[in-house]
C-alpha cells in the first residue's frame, strides 16, 4: 500500500492549472481524456497507472471518463477555459473544476 500512497503523492504533486488551447495539440492527437467534476482527479489518475481496467470501464459506462468530444473542445477554447491536468502516460487527464 505505501507504494500506492507514494504514486498518489506524486501524481497530486504533478496535478496543475492549464489553459485549454495549451493542450488542443494533445487533444489533436487523441490523447486527452476528460474526467468529470464529481470524480477525485488524482484518484482516477491512480486507477488508470494501477491499469485498474474495471473501475475504468465503469466510469467510461456511465460518461464520467471519456475522450474529449469536439464539442468540448471547441466549448473550452470559446471559453479561454483553464483546466485541471495531470499526466498518466501516453495520457492527460483533464478536469474542469471552480
Amino acid at each position: 500500500m505505501e507504494q500506492e500512497d507514494l504514486l498518489r503523492a506524486k501524481l497530486n504533486g504533478e496535478t496543475s492549472r492549464m489553459p485549454w488551447k495549451e493542450l488542443l495539440r494533445f487533444f489533436a492527437g487523441g490523447t486527452v481524456i476528460a474526467v468529470s467534476p464529481e470524480l477525485d482527479l488524482v484518484d482516477v489518475a491512480l486507477r488508470i497507472a494501477n491499469d485498474d481496467a474495471q473501475t475504468i470501464a465503469q466510469w467510461m459506462a456511465g460518461n464520467q471518463v471519456g475522450k474529449v468530444s469536439d464539442a468540448q473542445a471547441s466549448a473550452w477554447l470559446e471559453a479561454d477555459a483553464t483546466l485541471w491536468a495531470v499526466v498518466v502516460k501516453p495520457w492527460i487527464l483533464v478536469q474542469e473544476k471552480d
